[in-house]
């Protein structure tokens, strides 16, 4: 399944992600992904794995226009110049000479200059053919809105957290409206698994979730997946497992209906497990990108 960003550039909707992937695993994680037949592989210079990700791609046999390479921009390296510097940091690591999305991991709201110097910079690589399309991540409305006053190309891609327990509505109502293709992170709610908020299930254990799986044959994780792509969503879900990589591109051959789209919907408990964009700050979460 294949999304149109507002470009023109064309993206998998679903791909493969390496948060929290250590780099020893994530080579032979990504060689698994893409002999599965994912060609969206997300990582981020946060992430401490993009050499990896580069090894894996260089190592599949693949030509490198069969697979979208997305990484994400750290606040640490926020700033026109810095960013574009990031971008060399990045490439080097990736063994890419162009990034085919390239994103802003987290809005600044502190120091908001900072993060439209980055964009600035971001605008230049598109200009410059660097990359082929730019985005940002963790971006609430009101970050895009201020993004979009001096901005001159809206992003291609929003990568937030979506999952049937946290939809997000008003992120993707400001995404949807500016032509923003949203990209789930935690997508089948893994996080809901290991960051506790209260809920007594996770959404793998979720009777609604599990009682759609059972009727379709299939897993929840891959329920999850589906809700995402049937509602126009791109989806990054991450496992080192075989079976769990496999499992989860196994969400092309069944549909769900629109009742089963509305109750998943519906789980929606308004109650975030990341960490809220509007806190982030440099003194609290920056931290220096290492050179390629």
């Amino acid at each position: 399944m294949i999304l149109t960003l507002n470009n023109g550039v064309s993206m998998p909707a679903l791909g493969f992600g390496v948060y929290q992937t250590p780099p020893d695993a994530t080579t032979e994680a990504v060689q698994t992904a893409l002999e599965t037949g994912y060609r969206l592989i997300d990582t981020a210079a946060a992430y401490g794995n993009e050499r990896e990700v580069g090894e894996a791609i260089r190592h599949s046999g693949l030509d490198r226009d069969e697979v979208f390479v997305e990484t994400k921009v750290w606040i640490s390296d926020f700033g026109h110049e810095e960013t574009l510097h990031a971008f060399d940091k990045s490439s080097g690591k990736l063994g890419v000479d162009r990034i085919d999305l390239f994103i802003l991991h987290q809005p600044l709201p502190t120091r908001f200059d900072l993060t439209r110097g980055a964009y600035r910079a971001l605008e230049t690589l598109l200009s410059d053919g660097r990359v082929r399309a730019i985005g940002v991540s963790n971006f609430m409305p009101e970050h895009l809105d201020a993004l979009m006053k001096e901005a001159g190309v809206v992003p291609a891609v929003n990568q937030v957290e979506v999952h049937p327990y946290f939809t997000q509505p008003e992120v993707q109502a400001a995404d949807a409206g500016r032509g923003i293709v949203t990209q789930a992170w935690s997508p089948i709610g893994g996080i809901t698994s290991y960051r506790g908020t209260g809920a007594a299930t996770s959404t793998f254990d979720d009777p609604v979730i599990v009682g759609i799986a059972d009727a379709h044959g299939r897993t929840p994780a891959q329920v999850m997946l589906r809700w995402h792509l049937q509602e126009g969503r791109s989806a990054i879900p991450k496992s080192v497992r075989p079976e769990r990589i496999a499992e989860n591109f196994g969400v092309f051959d069944f549909d769900l209906t629109d009742a089963e789209r509305a109750a998943l919907d519906a789980l929606d408990t308004g109650i975030r497990h990341g960490p809220d964009p509007r806190d982030i700050t440099l003194e609290a979460y920056g931290s220096p990108i290492p050179e390629a």
